[in-house]
């Protein structure tokens, strides 16, 4: 009752303006996803999905380091499993998904070169 119309009338036009306003907030936390997402997201997803190729392409013959830092070379692969000799006669069973690096057989070049 003591507020005048022209209060009530700029009330109701701020009230539909914000809703713009709103959008112009978003539009840096849009930014800072998208960066994200081509900084971070994108390259972790690329080499998950190489290292993820090179341990279904693991062969016999392959040199490999397992998850806990034991190095050694394939002599059985199976379906989720395989043999890896760390020694002479020193064989061990490893879970492929613990498999950390892959090197081919004859991949590497000698330190001479």
């Amino acid at each position: 009752m003591f507020e005048s119309p022209a209060y009530a009338q700029a009330a109701g036009q701020s009230a539909a303006s914000s809703g713009g306003a709103f959008f112009i907030q978003m539009i840096p936390l849009l930014a800072i996803f998208v960066i994200f997402w081509f900084l971070l997201i994108r390259p972790q997803q690329r080499r998950m999905k190489e290292h993820q190729t090179r341990i279904g392409a693991v062969k016999k013959g392959d040199t490999v380091v397992t998850g806990g830092g034991l190095v050694g070379k394939v002599t059985k692969v199976e379906d989720q499993h395989v043999e890896v000799e760390l020694a002479p006669q020193i064989r061990v069973r490893a879970v492929k998904s613990t498999l950390t690096d892959v090197t081919p057989l004859g991949g590497s070049k000698p330190a001479n070169d």
